[in-house]
């Protein structure tokens, strides 16, 4: 309710150089910003498509994992699955929510998301074919969206960064029980262990594509940084996630489908890390333009979900009403 209050509030002032550098400053010195403060409309445009893409990742992301429920191989694997999805979708609620106080309404956020305005992540575009995706996703998919969250939790956008310290418990648990799944399966029969490499082989390179184009083809890295909106450069969190991920495959006895991975001594300024691969990124743009395998899928499912939900956001307006009037006679 509070947040839905500041749609079409207006947090705007007269961007003189004074007023942008009395905000950075503000920003240099670690301050929260706060809904009804001053902010810069660059700003504001930047927080709102950043945390509508999440906010929609959430959603979308209920749809390749959401079509396994019923077929999850035990009834432990079921609820585990399930539970998964249902906090998928509280993370769209609260993320939805932090972006209304910007002043959008999730009307506007939901149309700009199906007439193609707005984006989604990339890795929910490709199928899942097997048991053995659920385990990928939960390890690989969840593992790196961690990477990128917690860094968010301190954002400089207050609501945000308080939504993201949540969502980044309950991912930490989806990352762990995917990894448990796929080690199940490493210790199982030769078919098992088969299936959980082919999902590995098929989500690799779109998880290490997830944290978007690298940085010298980045529109947006350096002013998100420099707002501290976000706190690490896409290639600084791709490093990484791959620096913490291999170890963890090699420990189930997993290959990564990477040739050219191997570890150098002199990387992270002589911390160490690994070397990798190039990134097909024809195919990163491919999907991302909206030519993936199940781009249209996705699209025409949530579609479907928000028309076929029309009458129960009607209805909800309308018993509103009631009662405010109801509210106002007794007045």
């Amino acid at each position: 309710m509070y947040s839905q209050g500041l749609i079409g509030a207006n947090t705007q002032a007269e961007e003189t150089q004074e007023f942008l550098d009395a905000f950075q400053a503000r920003i240099d010195a670690e301050e929260k910003i706060e809904p009804n403060d001053p902010m810069p409309e660059a700003y504001r445009r930047t927080l709102v498509r950043m945390i509508s893409q999440h906010a929609h990742s959430e959603i979308v992301g209920m749809l390749p994992e959401g079509n396994w429920i019923t077929r999850a191989p035990s009834l432990r694997r079921k609820v585990a699955l399930l539970a998964k999805v249902q906090d998928e979708g509280g993370h769209g609620l609260y993320l939805y929510s932090a972006a209304e106080t910007l002043g959008v309404s999730r009307e506007q956020l939901t149309e700009d998301l199906l007439s193609g305005k707005a984006k989604y992540s990339s890795i929910f575009n490709y199928p899942t074919p097997t048991w053995a995706d659920i385990g990928a996703i939960g390890w690989l998919v969840d593992g790196a969206a961690i990477m990128n969250q917690v860094p968010l939790c301190r954002c400089s956008y207050g609501p945000y960064a308080r939504a993201m310290v949540r969502v980044c418990k309950e991912e930490s648990f989806h990352q762990r029980q995917g990894y448990e799944l796929m080690k199940s399966l490493t210790e199982g029969t030769p078919e098992q262990k088969d299936l959980a490499q082919d999902a590995l082989n098929r989500w690799w390179w779109p998880s290490i594509m997830m944290f978007g184009p690298s940085d010298t083809d980045s529109l947006h890295s350096d002013q998100s940084m420099a707002w501290k909106i976000k706190r690490f450069s896409n290639d600084e969190l791709r490093q990484s996630f791959i620096d913490a991920t291999v170890p963890q495959a090699e420990l189930i006895g997993l290959t990564l489908p990477d040739p050219d991975l191997k570890w150098n001594p002199d990387k992270n300024k002589g911390k160490g890390g690994y070397d990798f691969g190039p990134i097909d990124w024809d195919e990163f743009w491919r999907v991302v333009k909206g030519h993936g395998m199940m781009n249209k899928d996705r699209l025409a499912a949530r579609k479907k979900a928000w028309d076929d939900g029309a009458w129960v956001r009607e209805a909800a307006v309308a018993h509103a009403k009631k009662h405010a009037n109801e509210a106002a006679e007794a007045a």
